[in-house]
């Protein structure tokens, strides 16, 4: 078939990958005039791990990340109220907190040895025939039609109104500060760590590897903040961000002395949403563009790449392409979801004005943790293995 796939980013960049190795003719569609990463640090699941496992490439993901082996979450009295770990799921699992410009290298390298063609400066702002679809750049050129197209332009891309018109899609009005910190004594190795105050404040530091052009192990520092308070932050400065995050977690805010100034913060924002359909005629919906969610769970990217991984053992068993799109959308929408929902339901207790679903977190999610039902629900969350239902998700075969 000849695909076309818009967006070049992790769903976007696996599903060219996986397709193209299948012996489809594969075009990427950029609108930037160079494809780049954006953002700091993300948190790959066993899942997402398995996922990448079937194109050979979570060998090279696990050597340029850091393995992560616990997730802990302490209030600002240093209470410990959230203990996580891979292990007691699965006998040598871990999550793999990863640069994100180390995931693009990756993807982008084994997307270049293959035959997908990459189309720079490309910006889609319309899909002209649903039954053979072609795109319709902003600038008015033309390119198609084409046997499938993929929408894979991220969270915060509307060609997911031209599939679906309803559904639920709104930006959440908590985002984060992002940025990258050298950790040449490993203190923050290991195991994601966040700290709360109520549900106002959350600092999380992430063990992330090596970022590409860097020397030493990085970590990945977040502060979460609502979108009204970033230029008053940002008028602030640098320094007195500091100070807010010494009150809370000194270690952490030792790592801020290594930024020359507060531009370098990057600020990251986030949607739900979840379109009626995730696919119209030929045309298919994938990653955040289909499902976008808060960072809470740290799915987003695992999510992207087991779905494009997913349409390509769909489509090799189905060559009638609406059955396929039907065929796929049944497979994913257990596990999509779920983390849609459990997204949705747990973002308020860590960003949120809400006192009582802090006391909520703080209250239950630990001794939760330790019951034996409650201990199997909270980590296959974690791992990327629940899914609507009771038995746990699993790649097809």
């Amino acid at each position: 078939m000849d695909i076309a796939i818009v967006g070049c980013g992790v769903a976007g960049q696996t599903a060219a990958i996986a397709l193209s190795r299948a012996g489809h003719a594969v075009t990427v569609f950029e609108r930037f005039p160079a494809a780049r990463p954006l953002g700091a640090g993300l948190l790959l699941q066993p899942s997402g791990l398995a996922a990448l496992e079937r194109l050979g490439l979570a060998g090279t993901a696990i050597a340029s990340g850091a393995k992560v082996h616990r997730l802990e979450g302490k209030n600002a009295r240093g209470r410990t109220v959230l203990d996580l770990r891979y292990a007691d799921y699965r006998s040598g699992a871990f999550g793999l907190g990863i640069h994100r410009h180390a995931l693009f290298d990756l993807l982008h390298a084994a997307l270049q040895a293959g035959t997908a063609k990459l189309r720079l400066g490309f910006e889609v702002a319309d899909i002209e025939n649903f039954d053979r679809p072609s795109l319709i750049a902003a600038d008015a050129r033309k390119e198609g039609p084409f046997d499938l197209v993929l929408i894979a332009a991220g969270a915060h891309d509307k060609l997911r109104h031209k599939v679906s018109e309803r559904g639920r899609d709104h930006l959440y009005p908590w985002a984060a500060l992002w940025t990258t910190c050298v950790d040449p004594e490993r203190k923050f190795a290991d195991a994601l760590r966040q700290t709360y105050a109520a549900a106002r404040v959350m600092i999380g530091v992430l063990p992330v590897g090596q970022v590409p052009g860097a020397a030493g192990p990085h970590v990945a520092f977040f502060w979460s903040l609502k979108h009204a308070d970033y230029e008053a932050a940002k008028t602030q400065g640098l320094r007195a961000l500091r100070g807010r995050v010494a009150g809370y977690w000194p270690e952490a805010a030792d790592l801020l002395d290594q930024l020359a100034s507060f531009d370098a913060l990057a600020l990251a924002t986030y949607r739900n949403a979840r379109p009626r359909v995730c696919h119209r005629g030929r045309v298919l919906l994938i990653g955040d563009t289909a499902h976008a969610t808060s960072p809470q769970l740290g799915q987003g990217a695992n999510l992207a790449i087991i779905d494009a991984v997913t349409l390509a053992h769909v489509l090799a068993r189905e060559s009638d392409v609406p059955r396929a799109l039907a065929a796929y959308a049944r497979a994913r929408k257990s596990h999509n979801g779920y983390y849609q929902f459990m997204s949705a339901v747990l973002t308020p207790a860590y960003q949120s004005d809400s006192p009582f679903m802090a006391w909520v977190r703080d209250a239950f999610f630990l001794p939760l943790s330790r019951l034996p039902g409650g201990r199997t629900f909270m980590q296959r969350t974690l791992t990327g293995y629940a899914r609507m239902g009771l038995a746990p998700w699993r790649l097809p075969d």
